[in-house]
């Protein structure tokens, strides 16, 4: 578990990883290892964050055009637009952490509680490491037919697809639904979500403010 919260600050990488781990070391009752430590890794990670960068993110978001029209999209819809976004697989979860802290509208329960949200993507993930830890145990897979383990690999490649094509029905639906709120003027939700999109591994918080950030504005 205190694995799993250390690579929830950035840049730090693997929390997809480790949650498979705990499938396969602990099988299913591993979710509730991955789901505390994932709430308890992010929310650590937001509260760090907006603590310490917050001042260095008032300068930098002042000066970009697009920071602005995302949290005033985030400040007007609220909770349920942060839930979209968070259970969205871009950016990924560790600079996900990040970009929440980033945006002064969020507070740190809806944050906490969007989060909840990714605990279905934890149990497949889970899920697939059980499958695995099945097929790679030799006395378990000793027991198995052939038929068996023909099932456990499909259930692996299946839990494999499942994540992915979820990953990107569920991007693509944040972005739809970004770019067509109501309320909000269209140029402003377009920013929006390049907002988000021009995120990725950029980690605002983490990086010293440069005129190179300002002159893409």
């Amino acid at each position: 578990m205190a694995f799993q919260v250390v690579i929830s600050f950035p840049p730090l990488i693997g929390h997809t990883t480790l949650v498979t781990l705990c499938g396969f070391a602990y099988g299913m009752p591993g979710f509730f290892i991955a789901a505390a430590a994932s709430v308890i890794g992010a929310s650590l990670v937001f509260a760090v964050l907006r603590f310490f960068f917050n001042k260095r993110l008032r300068q930098w978001s002042d000066h970009n055009e697009k920071w602005q029209a995302l949290e005033s999209v985030v400040r007007a819809k609220g909770l349920p637009l942060i839930i979209l976004i968070r259970i969205s697989p871009f950016p990924p979860w560790v600079y996900s952490n990040s970009l929440f802290a980033s945006i002064e509208a969020v507070t740190l329960w809806q944050f906490a509680t969007a989060t909840l949200f990714v605990f279905p993507k934890l149990v497949i993930h889970v899920f697939i490491g059980s499958r695995i830890a099945a097929l790679s145990d030799g006395d378990q897979r000793g027991h198995m037919d052939t038929q068996t383990k023909i099932v456990n690999g499909l259930l692996i490649a299946g839990g494999v697809v499942l994540a992915i094509l979820t990953s990107w029905v569920v991007y693509n639906m944040v972005q739809k639904h970004i770019r067509r709120l109501e309320g909000i003027p269209a140029d402003v939700d377009e920013l929006a979500a390049e907002a988000i999109e021009d995120y990725g591994e950029q980690d605002r918080l983490l990086r010293s403010p440069s005129p190179i950030d300002d002159d893409r504005v």
